[in-house]
């Protein structure tokens, strides 16, 4: 399979202008807003194949914010720094706070849903929102990659859960995700197996949308992000909505909101611009 048939793009030779950083109160997460109008939020912590810190939850919504309130975003894209994309929950560090006082269940049950607050923070965002996977995504690294709409992957990228060679259940949405893409069966099956998925495998299984040559990963991911964004990115929002839609509604609950969306997506300046741009053969100027 090539890059051609998985519907990738060309790399983009030119570097991308950054217009605005966005202060994320930790150094393990970048984020920034490129001149093509894309948002992009990266885990920094390469030599920790960007493991997992308590720092980095709060920046993810900081990032966040920031993004859906500035006009001149139209795409997030989630990243990793270096090889990998998200080895997950630190270990390591779990292994320190062990060593201290053990909290109470109560506690440990709040510490957890803060951190996974940012779950639905990323299926819920008002704009597309991209993984780009350099790497190995493992655990809830991989879950947050399903929060995702779209996901690309190196070729060289795997899919691992995780969990249950650390004999835990699951978390950050992971096996919610799983059971949705893949079905019941097949969840359950891979959850207990927790062998590592190569790409070629997850783009099959549909956990993927495309996959990329791994030194032209970054490139196409942007390229993708890009287009995105220079779409309509208003109607966007609204297609995003009549998809969460479908898969939580039967069909007469879902086609009310669906013209709904239609009537609205109608009265935006965008679509007077898509009309424009078709009568007069040229291609629309949305941003």
């Amino acid at each position: 399979m090539t890059e051609a048939d998985t519907g990738t793009s060309g790399a983009v030779d030119t570097p991308i202008t950054t217009i605005k950083s966005i202060d994320t109160g930790t150094d393990f997460l970048t984020a920034e807003i490129g001149a093509d109008g894309v948002g992009v939020i990266t885990f920094n912590r390469p030599e920790r194949r960007n493991a997992l810190n308590p720092a980095m939850y709060p920046g993810i919504h900081a990032a966040l914010d920031a993004f859906a309130a500035d006009s001149d975003v139209g795409c997030v894209m989630l990243t990793g720094a270096g090889s990998a994309f998200c080895a997950g929950g630190d270990v390591r560090d779990g292994s320190a706070q062990r060593s201290a006082r053990r909290p109470s269940y109560e506690e440990r049950v709040d510490q957890l849903s803060a951190w996974t607050s940012v779950v639905p923070r990323l299926a819920a965002h008002p704009q597309i929102v991209l993984a780009a996977l350099p790497g190995p995504a493992v655990g809830a690294g991989m879950a947050l990659a399903l929060a995702c709409d779209l996901r690309i992957a190196a070729r060289s990228a795997t899919l691992v859960p995780g969990w249950g060679k650390l004999a835990l259940a699951g978390d950050f949405g992971g096996p919610w995700f799983l059971t949705r893409l893949l079905g019941p069966a097949r969840a359950l099956e891979w959850l207990v197996d927790g062998r590592s998925m190569p790409a070629e495998e997850a783009l099959g299984a549909g956990l993927l949308n495309r996959i990329s040559g791994d030194a032209d990963l970054a490139a196409d991911a942007r390229s993708w992000a890009a287009d995105i964004a220079a779409g309509p990115t208003l109607t966007w929002r609204y297609v995003k909505a009549n998809v969460s839609n479908a898969t939580r509604l039967d069909l007469a609950d879902a086609l009310p909101l669906e013209i709904a969306n239609m009537v609205r997506s109608s009265s935006t300046h965008q679509h007077g611009e898509a009309v424009r741009a078709w009568a007069e053969k040229r291609t629309p100027k949305y941003r």
